[in-house]
């Protein structure tokens, strides 16, 4: 099935909702994880005397330590192999979709699971989400989870049998 899944964390309850199901899928198929957290520092003016704009960015950075350190925690004991990575986006123009899905590619992913805000409306029709550019770049399956499970939550393989073939 999947041998290799980066997930996408970024601190959200979407994000860890979207760890949870690559956890257990990564748990009951065998696959390496991968728990991906971009830190992406907003292009601030730095107008303000005394403002150093290096405390945003480690703030990003500690942030992005502490989630991976935990995703790290939750593998080992689930028993999951994998590392999780903190990865900066660059400042000449890349995002942190771009970031999320170069890294699938050069860690040839399986696919990638990430948090989707489950938007209604007028918005959900708006572009510029991560999980949308993500979905729109992607060089493999994407799998979205929900902010807020609404009936079924568990997603089962079917079954191997023998009779399973071409008919």
């Amino acid at each position: 099935m999947f041998h290799r899944l980066l997930v996408a964390l970024d601190g959200s309850a979407t994000a860890s909702r979207a760890f949870d199901a690559a956890l257990t899928l990564a748990a009951e198929s065998g696959a390496e994880l991968m728990p991906l957290y971009v830190i992406d520092v907003p292009i601030i003016p730095y107008d303000a005397p005394g403002f150093d704009p290096s405390t945003i960015e480690d703030a990003f950075i500690e942030e992005g330590k502490r989630i991976a350190a935990d995703a790290q925690s939750r593998m080992t004991a689930r028993g999951v192999k994998g590392t999780a990575r903190t990865v900066e986006a660059a400042t000449t123009g890349e995002d942190v979709a771009h970031r999320i899905v170069e890294t699938a590619r050069e860690w040839h992913a399986d696919a990638i699971v990430m948090g989707t805000h489950g938007r209604r409306g007028l918005q959900r029709l708006m572009l510029g989400s991560v999980a949308e550019r993500v979905l729109r770049r992607a060089c493999c399956p994407v799998l979205m989870i929900p902010a807020q499970a609404s009936g079924a939550t568990r997603v089962q393989p079917a079954p191997a049998s023998a009779d399973s073939g071409p008919a």
